[in-house]
């Protein structure tokens, strides 16, 4: 039974709202675990007293409470951070206004190169915001900006890790000058999630300076802490009773397509094209104070980037990222199962069949919480192509400090087939701090049947891992059933059984340079069984993989270095095409590799991502390179460049796999920029181009040009890539003009 909304969890006097004299920092009552919770008093002002403008210059910030001793996680843990940070919080009827004054004596290596909405501000210097709006330490906001006024959000679930795909309604503005940078946030109210009449927020903030390579937090700064512990954050105190009325938010979209397959050269016409225009809505209705409904009518996700291309040299099937916004918002509640193992949802599933588009006609999606249980309902309907009814259902409830216990169902009806194809599981997962050290035990189990069976094939998955500083490690056990096939799912393998595990060795020596090594003193495994062997015997092993680290090291400019070994298994029943006709004939193999991977600081105008691996491969050998560069030069461009080459030679004969991706970005400000993504893989024979424009008029509107288009590289071809002439003869092409309206009736 669905428990009913918890009720007002604070009240406060109108005595409480004044508050005690500007400067003083608040603790509130001892939690439920002894700790006392360290809080700042939000000071109230009008809508109008402050601009956003990045200066702080209003008298009204000098009268807020602040928040001045952050100390260091990273790198001299608990020391104070060595740079003056001054956090105020100031509170208007609708909005939360967080200025943030981050002193530094160095101001000329202050890092900024980053313009993009959601670019990477890891790279840059940079302060993050926490707001855990429902107070239940399991889900919280995370807001980032570097000294550009770059955006950056993220939803944060404890149990699923962070989801950098959300977008809320936010806007921020920075400015920097001879004492450092300062940043000025504001968040409406209504971008968070909240019980009715809540006058309290979980709080924290970090602090990234980059050429230190430093992060220093309010609370949470210990080791095995860090920003997502939510039992060890702040809080906020002296907000306004809180209420979130129906608010509706409409955003309707126009698109405009122009496609070209074909240029007659003889005639200069378009052989093959059209014109083409549509409609469509995305809604957004707060039901409750803390359930959201989305709606979307006529989908079309025309603006989202390409997919890397990748060479596949496994005989299983390649997992993508999801990347389509309507399935990203929330998307770690819908989470169940080992990623790109075994999930018994994947979102891709869902407009896509066999790699091609299948339109959307509309869906719907209802999620967030009510009392200890977080809800989420999700469903869509497919049109021409595969005319299909997905439902997707789950549910959470909250359990201990951090953990929960689960349920998920899914269901596809298609039309004209035989019936509904269902599966169903439970989970469970239990974050755990003993001795100040994380020990998160985890187990799900999940069944599937198609129509007209009448067995249901089951797999479960128990695991236990310990994500510490010094020492870290992992151990689970697997088992899935030959027909477990979840039909909006991924499985990469069924008919199997299957261990993994890693224990790590990381110390801090602080000596030469070095930061921190990472040992594997017993190799990490992998090992897969068929579901009637037995794990411990190596001769009922469908596949393994064993690695041992010798060195890996961490230094104190950022870079990094490992050094692996690889003892690897694989067997092949029927024998499969590895690349281009060479086949891999059935067999048992066994082979031996070692690797070397090399990292530069993120930090660097130059950034270097590089690996080599030689030895065995099947019965043969393959010597790998892969090597990226991205340069950041600190102005509005950034360009990136990543090659992998394998050389792969078998007794059955003999190739080069090459991948080549190139990216260009060019931002105006933090509301233009310009995108070139260029890929090339020599299995194809054929370069991709996607050219994206996008700008962002106010905060929730956006207008893209997007221009894709490929091209062939096959020397039989008449017109081929790099030839001048192929550019008039695409094989593909199309331009997208999208213009996104936000509007609240």
């Amino acid at each position: 039974m669905i428990a009913p909304i918890l009720p007002l969890l604070l009240a406060v006097t109108l005595a409480q709202f004044q508050g005690p004299p500007p400067g003083t920092v608040l603790s509130s009552p001892p939690a439920s675990s002894g700790r006392t919770v360290p809080a700042i008093r939000l000071h109230r002002v009008p809508a109008t007293a402050v601009r956003l403008d990045g200066r702080l210059d209003e008298p009204e910030w000098s009268q807020a409470d602040s928040i001045t001793d952050l100390r260091q996680r990273d790198p001299d843990n608990g020391a104070p951070a060595s740079e003056r940070t001054v956090i105020r919080i100031l509170g208007t009827s609708d909005a939360l206004l967080i200025g943030v004054r981050a002193y530094d004596t160095r101001p000329g290596e202050i890092r900024a190169t980053q313009l993009r909405r959601d670019a990477d501000l890891e790279v840059d210097d940079h302060v993050s915001l926490l707001i855990d709006s429902f107070r239940d330490n399991r889900g919280a906001f995370v807001f980032r900006t570097n000294p550009n006024g770059a955006r950056f959000d993220a939803q944060l679930d404890v149990g699923e890790g962070g989801n950098p795909n959300w977008n809320g309604i936010w806007d921020v503005r920075a400015t920097r000058d001879s004492l450092g940078w300062t940043a000025e946030f504001r968040i409406p109210y209504t971008t968070l999630r909240f019980h009715a009449g809540e006058t309290t927020f979980g709080f924290n903030i970090a602090r990234v300076i980059r050429r230190r390579n430093e992060e220093s937090l309010w609370q949470s700064w210990g080791r095995t802490q860090g920003l997502s512990q939510l039992l060890n954050a702040g809080e906020i105190h002296g907000l306004p009773p809180l209420t979130r009325g129906h608010e509706l938010e409409l955003r309707p979209y126009l698109l405009g397509r122009g496609e070209v397959n074909g240029f007659d050269l003889a005639g200069a016409r378009v052989a093959n094209g059209g014109v083409s225009a549509k409609v469509g809505l995305d809604a957004k209705l707060a039901v409750t104070p803390t359930m959201t409904a989305d709606l979307t009518i006529n989908t079309d996700f025309a603006q989202v980037e390409s997919d890397q291309q990748l060479i596949n040299l496994t005989q299983f099937p390649l997992y993508y990222p999801e990347k389509r916004e309507f399935f990203l918002e929330s998307s770690g509640l819908f989470e169940f199962g080992n990623t790109e193992r075994a999930q018994l949802f994947y979102s891709r599933r869902i407009g896509r069949q066999g790699g091609a588009e299948v339109p959307i006609a509309g869906g719907a999606r209802l999620y967030g919480k009510v009392g200890p249980w977080a809800l989420g309902v999700l469903g869509a309907r497919t049109g021409k192509g595969e005319e299909a009814s997905d439902l997707v259902v789950r549910a959470k409830h909250d359990l201990f400090a951090r953990g929960y216990i689960g349920a998920m169902a899914t269901q596809r009806s298609v039309t004209g087939g035989d019936g509904a194809e269902r599966s169903a599981g439970l989970d469970i997962g239990v974050p755990l701090i003993w001795k100040d050290q994380n020990v998160v035990p985890s187990f799900w189990v999940a069944g599937t049947r198609a129509p007209g069976e009448r067995r249901t094939s089951t797999a479960w998955h128990a695991a236990v891992e310990l994500p510490n500083d010094g020492f870290e490690g992992f151990l689970s056990l697997d088992r899935v059933e030959p027909g477990f096939q979840p039909t909006l799912g991924f499985v990469r393998e069924a008919g199997i059984l299957e261990t993994s595990g890693y224990f790590n060795y990381r110390p801090r020596p602080r000596r030469l340079g070095v930061r921190r090594l990472d040992f594997k003193a017993l190799p990490s495994w992998e090992i897969i069984a068929d579901i009637n062997g037995s794990l411990l015997h190596s001769a009922d092993w469908k596949r393994a993989e064993f690695e041992w680290r010798p060195l890996g090291a961490e230094f104190e400019t950022g870079d990094q270095l490992e050094i692996n070994v690889q003892r690897v298994l694989d067997t092949s029943v029927d024998g499969f095409d590895l690349f281009g006709g060479v086949v891999v004939p059935a067999g048992r193999y066994w082979w031996t590799r070692g690797e070397v991977q090399y990292e530069s600081s993120s930090g660097r105008p130059l950034g270097i991502e590089s690996q080599v691996s030689v030895g065995g491969f099947y019965s043969g050998n393959n010597t790998e390179v892969e090597l990226g560069l991205t340069w950041r030069p600190g102005g509005k461009l950034i360009a990136a460049l990543g090659v992998t080459r394998s050389a792969v030679r078998l007794p059955s004969g003999h190739f080069n796999a090459t991948e080549i991706n190139h990216r260009l970005e060019y931002a105006f400000n933090t509301r233009t920029d310009f995108m070139a993504f260029v890929q090339y893989n020599n299995e194809d024979q054929r370069v991709d181009a996607s050219l994206r424009f996008h700008y962002i008029p106010t905060i929730g509107d956006d207008l893209f040009v997007v221009w894709n288009s490929g091209y062939s590289t096959d020397p039989l071809a008449r017109w081929r890539f790099p030839a001048l002439r192929a550019l008039r003869q695409p094989l593909e092409g199309a331009l997208v003009i999208k213009a996104v309206h936000r509007f609240v009736p």
